[in-house]
């Protein structure tokens, strides 16, 4: 019998005041938390399993409102989330969901409310990921860490290795604007595994970093470290991470 292991935590880092980021696991959700240690939830293999990240937007009121809505809506649905086309259409609709919520406050603190979502949904045979903004999905091999997400950040500046800009999320801005999910389809197989997170993991840590990381411990000592890394680097973010691993029980 094959499983799913999830090893994920949430902490607002050192500088913010608040967590505006949220996680989803199958049907939980956490949101606006503060955990220091990983926590590892195990699920048989079978029906579509969603691990996602989403990122609500920093110096936007409400992005731990936006973060929260879409972590919710997802866990919700996320049995359903069978193909590529379902993924789109729920991504879509979360936008909707977000531009809504903001609607009824307009002129509010939460009119331009928005965030990033990243995530995978774990199906028997194949995996589905899935993005829309700058928080990422990683796959992690004998090979070293590849980014299979894909970012939606304007170009960098010469001598610059991120930024904070993103060029689509859900919400975001005082009038509706549409959405290009990016989601495509991954074969599965046991050992393999992958890591979840939000830009406050990936801005100040370096991608060689979290390949080492990644390489030399197991799921719940890799979150730990991967967190512990994070906050060495000065914590300037709300810091959001999941290793989905699938094994052979």
């Amino acid at each position: 019998m094959r499983y799913v292991a999830v090893s994920a935590l949430s902490h607002p880092g050192l500088l913010r005041e608040r967590n505006e980021d949220s996680l989803v696991i199958g049907p939980w959700t956490l949101c606006a938390t503060v955990t220091e240690s990983p926590q590892t939830l195990v699920f048989p293999l079978g029906r579509p399993l969603v691990v996602a990240v989403a990122d609500g937007l920093g110096g936007h009121p409400g992005g731990d409102v936006a973060s929260a809505l879409v972590a919710r809506r997802i866990a919700s649905i996320g049995a359903a989330l069978t193909s590529e086309d379902a993924v789109r259409d729920a991504l879509n609709g979360c936008n909707r969901v977000v531009y809504e919520a903001a609607g009824g406050d307009a002129g509010g603190e939460l009119a331009a409310m928005g965030t990033t979502i990243a995530g995978t949904v774990v199906q028997p045979a194949s995996l589905l990921l899935f993005n829309v903004g700058d928080s990422r999905v990683f796959a992690a091999s004998r090979d070293g860490l590849r980014q299979v997400s894909v970012d939606d950040s304007p170009p960098l500046e010469p001598g610059r290795r991120t930024t904070s800009i993103v060029t689509q999320c859900l919400g975001g801005s005082r009038s509706y604007r549409a959405i290009r999910p990016h989601v495509t389809a991954s074969p599965l197989s046991p050992g393999d595994r992958y890591l979840i997170c939000t830009d406050g993991l990936t801005d100040p840590v370096p991608q060689d970093v979290l390949d080492e990381v990644m390489r030399e411990q197991d799921d719940g000592r890799a979150a730990f470290q991967l967190w512990k890394a994070a906050i060495g680097a000065g914590g300037p973010d709300n810091i959001t991470l999941a290793v989905v691993r699938i094994a052979d029980a």
